[in-house]
């Protein structure tokens, strides 16, 4: 099955180009034109069960705030127009929202949250600080079929090029933080009071972070939560780090393997599954670190480096 992405560039081709040269040849050039933004569709991740919500063929069509003003309603009803002449192509309200014309400001702002400096493609660090890292690769994913204008391009090129070193090495900081909390300390203190509620918490809270330390590592932005291990799995080659998430996602905690024990920070208790998993991990994250430069030591207790690593930004 051909993706939602192919099937767009060919509505693009056949129909929407056809239509802009022929109703805004004057402003044919400073209209961009492709598949970005929320949905699996714009991920490539769309399958037969993708279609029993927000699912048909569009395309996205990106004006400056200018430009909007000029023709951009104009634009809007010829497209829309269109649209409604495609047979069995019932959009709904929400999918309309994502696709359509939009200022390349709005579809950037919207994304990520934060009000986006389009017209100069700048990204302060207090940008990078205040934007919704979660949707970063909402905001560059697809396909731009066209942009002769090239500025909805040159922001998405900003995103591309991927965080300053100092934002870098914050973000790393912080889910080493998140892993080594949550995984390796706490997780044992609840299982050694016999709460798994809350031990499942940590081990939940620990695994996300340590694939979003995946990422990270690799210079990366995760998609959509529900698509991030299978994107993990995609960059890891289905290597031994992504092997070891999901057997994390497996493992249940083992309360009979903390039957008579109390917590110690000096104790590992490898014979619950969870801790085996989490200090395999932490040994792969120490590696990737050393990869990169960031820590010269190879201590498995994460929060060890995070002093290390805050040193050297820059």
């Amino acid at each position: 099955m051909s993706s939602q992405i192919d099937n767009s560039r060919r509505f693009y081709d056949k129909q929407v180009a056809p239509l802009i040269h022929e109703k805004f040849p004057q402003y044919e050039d400073r209209i961009a034109v492709g598949l970005c933004g929320e949905g699996s569709d714009c991920f490539g991740y769309d399958d037969f069960m993708s279609r029993d919500h927000d699912f048909g063929t569009g395309v996205c069509l990106w004006i400056t705030d200018e430009d909007m003003a000029v023709f951009g309603k104009e634009l809007s009803d010829s497209y829309n127009e269109l649209i409604d002449r495609q047979s069995g192509n019932n959009l709904t309200q929400r999918l309309r929202e994502r696709r359509g014309v939009m200022t390349i400001h709005d579809f950037y702002s919207r994304t990520l949250g934060i009000n986006c400096d389009t017209e100069h493609a700048v990204i302060t660090e207090n940008d990078w600080r205040s934007l919704d890292h979660s949707c970063l690769a909402t905001a560059v994913n697809g396909e731009v079929f066209r942009d002769g204008l090239g500025a909805f391009s040159a922001y998405r090129k900003a995103l591309l090029d991927y965080y300053p070193d100092r934002i870098w090495r914050i973000r790393i900081v912080n889910e080493l933080h998140k892993f080594s909390a949550a995984l390796q300390v706490n997780y044992a203190r609840c299982m050694s009071r016999s709460d798994v509620v809350a031990a499942r918490l940590c081990h939940l809270h620990g695994m996300e972070a340590a694939m979003q330390l995946f990422f990270l590592m690799q210079r990366q932005y995760p998609p959509y939560y529900k698509w991030t291990y299978r994107r993990l799995c995609e960059l890891d080659n289905e290597g031994l780090f992504s092997k070891w998430v999901r057997e994390l996602a497996e493992a249940d905690p083992d309360l009979e393997a903390w039957e008579g024990k109390t917590y110690s920070g000096k104790y590992l208790n490898l014979s619950d599954r969870v801790i085996l998993l989490t200090e395999r991990l932490a040994g792969e994250i120490v590696k990737m670190l050393q990869g990169h430069g960031l820590i010269s030591g190879a201590d498995p207790y994460l929060e060890t480096h995070i002093d290390e690593i805050l040193r050297r930004c820059k």
